[in-house]
């Protein structure tokens, strides 16, 4: 780890600041540097990044942060051009492209509804049903660098009834917008990458979207090969279904058969019954080589039928891995019948980065510290958070090609894989060469007075 690349990490900050800054224009002003303050606050303030903290931190006087809040929940500028761009750079990686893309989502409970997407429902952090905000994000992956690469705040059905036309305004959502489900949100975002020229072998999905056939089907006709979780009750077919409309017997009461079935003699089954079923033999596969030695599952495949909410019969691989605590995930894919198995195995681990961002995004870069009322602001937030991840895996990426290791520094500590750095270690880093500014003791007394003063007039 060269002195000077340490060194030179704040000016390397603000290279990539400089890159994405026509992303922070708008009709009337040019807001960039408004930008800077709060990327470089993301990055180097630890907890407590509120606006005139991230002020005091990264440009060393006292002010109230008005100036940077309006930059955040007002200012018209776009956050979906700061993902466009993210897209766009990383296949121009070397050693980036043909990487996984993963969709998945994250929610945070809300102590009132008056946010942006604020309802009642299901909170995968908090595993129930309770009042909050869930995010869409599509995540980027390819040789151990990971990146936020699309997001979308998800709005219920109640949020487009028109009594909720004047809150919708009020809160910044935009007037084209319309009632979407989960997983076309996460279509469009897929859709959205690709368009913008991302590249990927293969796209991963959580549960959540997995289940839904249709999303799958959709998928398959836009040639998207994916690699999708599914919950254990989903039902399959091992021996492929005839479906089509029964002939309505002479004589029958009542209504004719108008409704596809099932006309052979084939049952469903759910995919949990079929943990030691013949056709699915666990094989032990040494996936990769990680930090902590060896990555090895027990795993199994076999080809199943499935069908479309429409009734359309579909092939696909339906895959099992045995966990670490002797439970089973299980998973449908759309790939090639000559796919190894090892390659499925692959693409199921490589899905697990997308829990790396979101434990980078929330631990590291405060995303899940912000309080946001307004759809834009909300975008705005993530939007900036997924560019600090950007430069930290950009970091990672361009050290190590710059700075090789020595080959023989494994092997004298006598493991596999060298540890890489991790998005703290990069952050610690970077503080050296950005240093908390001090506030000089006239700051400090003003600070204090205003603090007092505001504290007054709140009575």
């Amino acid at each position: 780890m060269p002195q000077e690349a340490v060194s030179d990490l704040a000016g390397r900050l603000r290279r990539v600041w400089s890159r994405f800054r026509d992303c922070f224009k708008t009709a009337t002003r040019d807001t960039r540097e408004n930008a800077w303050v709060y990327l470089g606050g993301l990055l180097t303030l630890a907890t407590k990044r509120n606006y005139s903290n991230i002020v005091r931190r990264v440009v060393g006087v006292y002010e109230d942060g008005q100036s940077l809040q309006q930059f955040m929940s007002d200012s018209p500028w776009a956050g979906e051009n700061v993902f466009r761009q993210i897209q766009r750079e990383i296949p121009q990686r070397p050693g980036l492209a043909g990487g996984m893309l993963t969709l998945d989502e994250s929610g945070d409970a809300c102590a009132g509804e008056h946010k942006a997407g604020a309802a009642r429902q299901y909170l995968g952090r908090e595993g129930k049903v309770d009042l909050g905000q869930v995010g869409g994000l599509v995540g980027y992956s390819q040789n151990a660098v990971w990146a936020m690469v699309g997001a979308e705040l998800y709005l219920p059905e109640v949020w487009f009834a028109p009594a909720q036309a004047k809150l919708r305004q009020r809160w910044h959502i935009p007037a084209e917008c319309t009632f979407a489900t989960k997983p076309q949100l996460g279509l469009a975002l897929i859709r959205q990458a690709r368009a913008n020229g991302l590249e990927f072998a293969v796209v991963g999905m959580a549960s959540l979207y997995g289940r839904d056939g249709q999303l799958r089907a959709d998928r398959d006709a836009e040639h998207f090969v994916y690699m999708a979780d599914i919950p254990a009750d989903t039902c399959v077919y091992l021996q492929p279904p005839v479906v089509g409309i029964p002939e309505t017997p002479v004589g029958k009461k009542g209504r004719p058969f108008s409704q596809p079935q099932v006309l052979n003699d084939v049952a469903p089954v759910a995919v949990r019954t079929l943990v030691g079923h013949p056709d699915f033999a666990l094989r032990p596969l040494a996936i990769r080589h990680t930090e902590r030695g060896l990555l090895t599952y027990a795993c199994a495949a076999h080809r199943v039928w499935t069908l479309t909410p429409a009734a359309e019969v579909r092939e696909e691989w339906l895959f099992l891995r045995k966990e670490t605590d002797d439970t089973f995930s299980f998973s449908l894919s759309n790939a090639a019948l000559d796919v190894p198995l090892h390659t499925l195995a692959l693409w199921r681990c490589q899905r697990d980065f997308i829990e790396r961002t979101f434990q980078d995004a929330k631990a590291e870069g405060g995303w899940d510290e912000w309080v946001a009322r307004k759809y834009r602001a909300w975008m705005h937030h993530t939007a900036l958070d997924a560019l600090a991840l950007w430069f930290v895996a950009e970091t990672k990426l361009e050290w190590a090609q710059a700075h090789p290791r020595d080959s023989q520094l494994a092997q004298a500590l006598k493991i596999a894989v060298l540890p890489a750095l991790s998005m703290s270690n990069v952050r610690e880093l970077l503080r050296t060469v950005m240093p908390l500014n001090q506030l000089s003791p006239d700051e400090a007394t003003r600070l204090v007075i205003k603090h007092l003063v505001n504290r007054s007039n709140s009575r």
